[in-house]
């Protein structure tokens, strides 16, 4: 998983109530739909639309206002790379005009709160933008070493991204 820097002017006012709830495979369009922009600037690897629907059930979703998604991430469960509980962030994204608006951070606690609910002890992600965000949840750099080896060789080494983890235990 990558993040992409929030973009300049991007509001900071919060969004008054942002509903965080699993994806379905009727979700799978919109899915695709917020992560094209982040495709494009190279944060996020391209996924074919399909991938979305066959993969829902990685998924949250974060809702707020009208009903449309404003933001997503996935947990896949992979052992590190000693077979510990562990699992992988990806495609984590945020609408640009909710960015800077507590939607990632809703996402972030639902998602941290669902592994540790699931007996994950660590979790790791990468990003090619700088991670402040999972700075402030608590996640650190390195672990690449101890990082899922399955996740860890589909890295591009190319995109610049780095290793970041959080410990759950």
């Amino acid at each position: 998983m990558t993040t992409a820097t929030p973009r300049p002017g991007v509001r900071s006012e919060p969004v008054a109530a942002v509903s965080v709830r699993p994806a379905g495979r009727s979700d799978a369009a919109a899915l695709h739909r917020l992560s094209v922009p982040f495709v494009r600037e190279g944060a996020l690897r391209d996924r074919p639309a399909g991938v979305y629907a066959r993969d829902a059930a990685d998924f949250l979703v974060a809702e707020a206002g009208q009903g449309g998604l404003e933001g997503c991430v996935a947990l896949c469960h992979r052992p590190d790379a000693y077979g510990r509980a562990a699992a992988v962030l990806y495609n984590f994204c945020v609408a640009e005009g909710s960015q800077g608006r507590g939607v990632g951070s809703a996402l972030l606690r639902a998602v941290l709160g669902e592994a540790a609910a699931q007996g994950v002890a660590r979790v790791f992600t990468a990003t090619a933008g700088g991670g402040e965000l999972f700075l402030r949840h608590g996640f650190t750099p390195g672990g690449e070493e101890e990082a899922p080896p399955r996740w860890r060789s589909g890295l591009d080494p190319a995109r610049g991204s780095r290793v970041l983890v959080r410990s759950l235990v």
